[in-house]
């Protein structure tokens, strides 16, 4: 078999080809996997579909006529009910951060980060002061930004406190921390529908699982009422936890994904950080 400059060219086009279906099978799926909708959205096609192959192997004629017509006007249904999500991932692909978050935090700023946030919150609770702190990862929250006060100030609990005392301007709305900085004050989110949050808790804790619901961010509530801490991640909230509760849960969501990144003597660091705590 002779190899030519031509044979060559074409094998490196089919792996670019076959290259950039992956890539937009990880795309996809890791924007799927960080929105609760379009989880339940997937899960929904792939019912679909196995209930179509049972009805063509079994000869369900009436079911699989009533599929095949979700099937055929399906997607334009999708496309109509879930716009919003499928425009947040479009916007997505436009923004840097398709291969991580913004900045990968060092232990000293993880270290930093968490002890900041959590001497703020102490703070607010005991004067039950209500508070709506929300810390980006990997998926921008460059909307929400956009449409709130920049400050792009550097983290400290006594600005923390400062932006939700009462009577200040800014009170009401979200703050939005990227990497170690608090990049906007008051802004607004949306609110979660979910019949599973409990009637009592008020617009803060519902704006706290809709940015969750929406995005992989990390989501922190103090209530004004009751004085109450309470964590949303990742589709679900945490109602009443201990300040240890909210350290222990920001250690964990803002290790780096893959420890192989950093060096022996900074996990050693982090572990020490982690039993002193």
């Amino acid at each position: 078999m002779v190899i030519t400059v031509t044979s060559v060219l074409a094998i490196i086009k089919k792996i670019i080809d076959i290259s950039i279906v992956w890539l937009m099978f990880y795309i996809i799926l890791k924007n799927i996997r960080n929105s609760v909708k379009l989880t339940l959205l997937f899960k929904g096609v792939v019912i679909i579909i196995i209930l179509k192959i049972i009805s063509d192997v079994c000869g369900f004629t009436t079911v699989g006529i009533l599929l095949e017509y979700v099937i055929m006007y399906g997607p334009l249904a999708l496309i109509v009910i879930f716009q919003p999500e499928i425009r947040n991932i479009l916007e997505q692909l436009g923004r840097n951060q398709l291969l991580g978050r913004h900045k990968v935090l060092t232990v000293d700023e993880r270290e930093h980060l968490v002890y900041q946030i959590v001497q703020a919150m102490d703070y607010l609770r005991k004067q039950k002061i209500g508070a709506l702190i929300v810390l980006e990862r990997d998926i921008s929250l460059g909307n929400y930004i956009d449409k709130a006060k920049k400050l792009y100030a550097d983290l400290s609990s006594d600005l923390l406190i400062s932006i939700f005392f009462p009577n200040n301007p800014l009170h009401d709305g979200g703050v939005i921390i990227q990497g170690d900085r608090i990049t906007c004050a008051g802004a607004v989110f949306p609110t979660s529908s979910s019949s599973k949050i409990n009637k009592r808790l008020g617009t803060r804790h519902r704006a706290a699982l809709g940015i969750a619901e929406e995005t992989d961010a990390i989501s922190l509530v103090v209530s004004e009422e009751t004085g109450r801490l309470s964590v949303a991640i990742k589709g679900e909230l945490f109602y009443n936890l201990s300040l240890d509760d909210v350290r222990m849960m920001l250690i964990d969501e803002l290790k780096p994904k893959a420890t192989t990144e950093y060096d022996e003597e900074e996990l050693e660091e982090e572990e020490i950080y982690e039993e002193d705590n």
